[in-house]
């Protein structure tokens, strides 16, 4: 599957995929694969640093590669790669990135789809606008899977595309999240202290569900020690609803006469 991007030729230094189409002595000529398989040259020189007796010692037909941009000619629609100044480092994050804009297209194409419309349709009306505004479309439908219908209409996208997006997106992709945790350690001698503490919990528990969209997790590590794990699109959300649900929780148990210590704990 061709992953599409908006200029018609890459620039120098880029980094794209490439498919190896044909092998010869001295070089080999590449598809790139998000140029819409516009052809690129691989001199021998640029296939490796280290000393390779035979060019298919390194390339095969069709096989998929991470190179550099290092030369482009418009005027004679001429494009120069290389394979070996690319690091481990490159390609690997190339190739990650790769793959996630090829699953964005997939899904880009299943809401066009929903609309009667063709994939060409799709990144002119709403693909180009997402990626100018995050960067890249995966990360435009990461976002809406959290935020919703919300987002799309603050970035103005025409109110036909809103419901396919946010119901495909919301289909396809689970929502980021993050969790933090701490232990909190409650103590009492009153006769009634297992109803007060487990009151506590409860209001801890209730407190943070109500500061929105978030998930909350209590449970004995041995009592008086109890884990609370939040959950939430990010850490600023977490920290506060734990913040204030904490200070409720604080209040409460001074009322009862019992002892609230809490400790965060670093997740791994």
């Amino acid at each position: 599957m061709l992953v599409r991007k908006r200029r018609p030729i890459p620039s120098a230094g880029e980094l794209v995929i490439g498919t190896v189409n044909k092998i010869f002595e001295y070089g080999a000529y590449l598809k790139l694969d998000e140029y819409n398989g516009i052809e690129a040259y691989l001199p021998w020189s640029e296939v490796s640093s280290k000393y390779v007796k035979d060019i298919h010692e390194v390339l095969r037909e069709n096989q998929k590669v991470v190179v550099k941009v290092i030369r482009v000619d418009t005027r004679k629609n001429q494009i120069d790669v290389s394979l070996k100044r690319v690091t481990e480092s490159e390609q690997r994050n190339k190739l990650i990135e790769f793959k996630r804009s090829q699953k964005a297209e997939k899904i880009l194409e299943m809401i066009a789809q929903r609309l009667g419309k063709s994939l060409e349709e799709a990144y002119r009306e709403v693909g180009w606008k997402l990626e100018d505004y995050f960067g890249d479309l995966m990360t435009a439908f990461e976002e809406i899977a959290t935020r919703g219908e919300e987002l799309l209409t603050e970035i103005e996208i025409p109110e036909e595309w809103i419901p396919a997006i946010v119901e495909e997106v919301k289909k396809r992709i689970k929502p980021k999240s993050v969790k933090i945790r701490g232990i909190i350690t409650l103590s009492t001698t009153a006769s009634d202290g297992v109803d007060k503490i487990k009151e506590i919990l409860e209001l801890l528990a209730s407190s943070v569900k109500s500061s929105g969209n978030l998930s909350v997790r209590i449970y004995t590590v041995g009592a008086p020690r109890y884990a609370v794990e939040v959950l939430a699109e990010d850490y600023k959300i977490a920290e506060k609803a734990l913040a204030e649900a904490l200070n409720n929780a604080r209040n409460a148990a001074s009322k009862h006469g019992i002892e609230l210590v809490f400790e965060r704990e670093r997740l791994k």
